[in-house]
């Protein structure tokens, strides 16, 4: 009798999950970014710089964890209007927790707070952000969220076409004045303050005309059809629960403050350029490139917000050099052949991505390796960074920098030295069909010089060279305490691992990576 009503209750609980909706959307209230304001703190420190290169946008590369930390921390206390925050994850570590209570204190000096996340990572996390909703200066809202809220899985097996797709977007702006766009998720590992990795990154701190692009897909996002007030999704909090929020938040920052990490931070050459009132920026024109909201709700062959054809467009202008930095590189067949085609032509390309060592995510490499011989077939060069790298500190060669367990994870693209693109694209299918990207696009000679001397100088010290042998094998080529060292077995590469990579390329997955 007793397994009877178990199996009468799973069945019963299976059958509500089944029929879980997501709430309407008719009464959501629409809300855009705010008129700039010239009289803020942010817009008096930029004036003079800016009416000094009219037209044009000024751009700050945050290439250190520790820097891209300080930087939002800097936007966050410097807003006097608005905050708007768009990312993938956003972590409750020592980083996210003192970012969190960053924006608490905005919203308590009357600045309003806007934050969008993806729900991807927020399970079991409804509550503190229905709490962290209810101050009158803030809103949270969730994109694409799951419908069973406790049930997860559910939604996997029974809504995969939604849910498996996510926003990828990365960006934060401040008083429509200043904004940070790049690779960069919120998080312990992304701000190298995490001991066990730290993933080479990259953003880019932006004031300008470009500001405004970006404040513009912002919008497109918060009130497109699959953005949700958090305050819909989850049960109203207790009394005095974001008081209790705060008070832990408070306690966490206190440790924070008191760490080694919190005191590098006012080490940084960001920090010390801020004390100085002056920051060494490039200038140029900028654009943006971004999927459309409802990128996420459209087939994945339906092209019609897709930004694929202006990313395409941008790399195809490459007449000499096109350099391609992607932690995530799955070219597939078609890929290889249009890349094989650019190297036909004449033009230098060169690629860098994870090595197996070094990948987060194995599948990734699983579905990137089989191409490996084909690419150097045709002329591409591949670089595949270690797992463990020495930069110099000397600041013109931190471009590629990593920390003693290092995984690339920025996705950034020069096309002759001349357009740099920053932003949360990789080259992959799931990037370019599933979920949305968007970054920024830099014309500045001086800041695309940096990035390829940096590129010229350290790679062979911070990543294998893959080449081909005379008898068509790959080999492994580095830099290592100044000798040339070379590989003919993949680096990392046991025999259980290359059993484990076999069959993941086996598996029909490839559209998923």
């Amino acid at each position: 009798m007793k397994s009877t009503w178990k199996t009468l209750s799973l069945a019963a609980c299976l059958a509500l999950a089944a029929c879980a909706s997501l709430p309407d959307q008719s009464g959501r209230a629409e809300s855009h970014a705010l008129p700039v304001n010239a009289d803020t703190g942010l817009a008096r420190a930029l004036a003079p710089a800016l009416r000094a290169h009219p037209g044009l946008s000024g751009f700050y590369p945050l290439h250190e964890g520790a820097e891209a930390f300080a930087a939002r921390i800097a936007l966050a206390r410097a807003a006097q209007q608005s905050l708007d925050l768009q990312y993938y994850i956003f972590h409750a570590d020592q980083t996210g927790i003192g970012l969190l209570a960053e924006l608490l204190a905005a919203a308590d000096r009357g600045v309003r707070v806007r934050l969008l996340l993806d729900d991807i990572h927020l399970g079991g996390q409804d509550d503190v952000l229905a709490a962290i909703d209810s101050h009158p200066n803030v809103e949270i809202r969730i994109f694409n969220p799951f419908a069973r809220r406790g049930m997860r899985m559910l939604d996997f097996a029974l809504d995969y076409g939604r849910v498996n797709r996510r926003m990828h977007n990365k960006s934060m702006t401040a008083d429509g004045q200043a904004t940070i766009v790049g690779g960069r998720n919120i998080g312990d590992e992304y701000f190298a303050a995490h001991s066990a990795v730290d993933f080479s990154d990259l953003d880019v701190l932006a004031a300008g005309p470009v500001v405004a692009k970006v404040a513009a897909v912002f919008d497109d996002y918060w009130n497109g059809a699959a953005a949700y007030p958090i305050a819909s999704l989850a049960a109203a909090p207790p009394p005095g629960r974001l008081e209790t929020i705060r008070a832990q938040a408070g306690a966490s920052v206190a440790v924070l403050r008191d760490s080694a990490y919190a005191r590098n931070l006012l080490e940084t050459s960001l920090a010390q350029q801020i004390a100085r009132g002056r920051l060494d920026a490039y200038w140029g024109k900028a654009d943006v490139i971004a999927d459309g909201a409802g990128k996420v709700l459209q087939p994945p062959d339906d092209g019609s917000t897709h930004a694929l054809a202006a990313f395409t467009q941008f790399l195809e202008q490459a007449q000499s050099e096109l350099l391609l930095v992607s932690p995530y590189f799955v070219p597939r067949r078609e890929g290889v052949e249009w890349l094989g085609g650019l190297a036909r032509r004449g033009i230098r390309v060169r690629i860098l991505t994870n090595s197996f060592a070094a990948t987060d995510v194995g599948a990734v490499h699983a579905g990137y390796a089989p191409h490996r011989k084909a690419l150097l077939e045709a002329g591409v060069e591949l670089y595949e960074l270690k797992p463990t790298v020495a930069v110099a500190a000397a600041d013109d060669r931190k471009a590629l920098g990593g920390s003693s367990r290092a995984s690339l994870h920025a996705k950034t693209y020069m096309v002759d030295r001349r357009r740099l693109f920053i932003g949360s694209l990789n080259l992959d299918p799931r990037s370019l069909r599933l979920n949305s990207e968007m970054g920024v696009i830099m014309e500045s000679a001086d800041l695309c010089a940096r990035f390829g001397d940096a590129f010229d100088l350290q790679i062979l010290d911070i990543a294998w060279q893959v080449t081909l042998l005379e008898d068509g094998k790959l080999a492994w080529t580095t830099r290592d305490h100044g000798e040339v060292v070379q590989l003919q077995r993949e680096p990392g590469m046991g025999l259980l691992q290359s059993i484990g990579q076999t069959l993941l390329r086996i598996l029909p997955v490839e559209e998923q990576l």
